[in-house]
């Protein structure tokens, strides 16, 4: 059975607590794991790109000369996709469907797998108790401080970070962390937006994409009971 430490807001460890294995104790399949990713970036894809065809551009309702007698080929519009300014023959238009379809339990089947292989690699961060008296980045930073989420760093740190980052081009990343709530925290989404590399989601919106863009789930325990209803049915 799958376990995991709890907690409290300074840091300090409080208990450990077991998971659920019908959560966070399932073998991950790859390939139902990419199934479930293509399906949700198909499924957001926003179609943007669109092309006039002859019935959409402007003019061209008068036949540009006579059928016959003039010597040059015959035209009906000067719309045509053969005219310059004319339609686009078999361009992108806004009609086009990019969705695709996944059954329900193959999605939820794919984000208990996600789920676990963060429980697996310890990636899950759970606190006691997760709340803030006023809505402040600087407090909540250093609950994250607290719970070795975030690196402070002193002055002469950052010069040499810096330095490093010019030679090397290449800066180093944060870790990416995933707030998940049991219901909405006005104070802690407030304290919070403004945080490089965190995102902040409610247990029971939790998807496969969201779950595999950060590097850590940070929730606390009551997270735990709203993922358990809503995805154990």
């Amino acid at each position: 059975m799958p376990k995991t430490t709890v907690y409290n807001q300074a840091g300090e460890k409080i208990k450990d607590l077991e998971l659920n294995p019908a959560i966070f104790g399932i073998k991950a399949k790859p390939e139902l794991i990419q199934q479930a990713v293509v399906a949700q970036q198909a499924n957001r894809r926003q179609v943007l790109a669109h092309t006039k065809n002859k019935g959409e551009v402007r003019g061209g309702g008068k036949k540009p000369w006579r059928q016959k007698g003039t010597g040059r080929a015959r035209h009906g519009s000067i719309r045509s996709p053969l005219w310059r300014g004319g339609g686009i023959t078999f361009g992108p238009t806004n009609e086009r469907n990019f969705s695709l379809k996944i059954n329900k339990k193959a999605k939820r089947k794919a984000l208990l797998m996600c789920l676990s292989d963060k429980a697996k690699n310890e990636r899950i961060i759970l606190v006691d108790n997760l709340e803030l008296a006023e809505a402040k980045t600087k407090k909540f930073f250093q609950i994250l401080l607290n719970l070795k989420l975030r690196e402070k760093k002193n002055k002469l740190a950052k010069k040499t970070e810096s330095a490093q980052a010019k030679k090397a081009k290449a800066p180093k990343k944060r870790k990416s962390v995933l707030l998940v709530l049991p219901q909405k925290e006005e104070k802690l989404y407030r304290a919070g937006r403004n945080l490089e590399s965190l995102g902040i989601i409610q247990a029971d919106s939790l998807n496969v994409l969201a779950v595999l863009g950060h590097k850590y789930l940070l929730m606390p325990i009551d997270s735990l009971a709203k993922i358990e209803k809503t995805f154990l049915k």
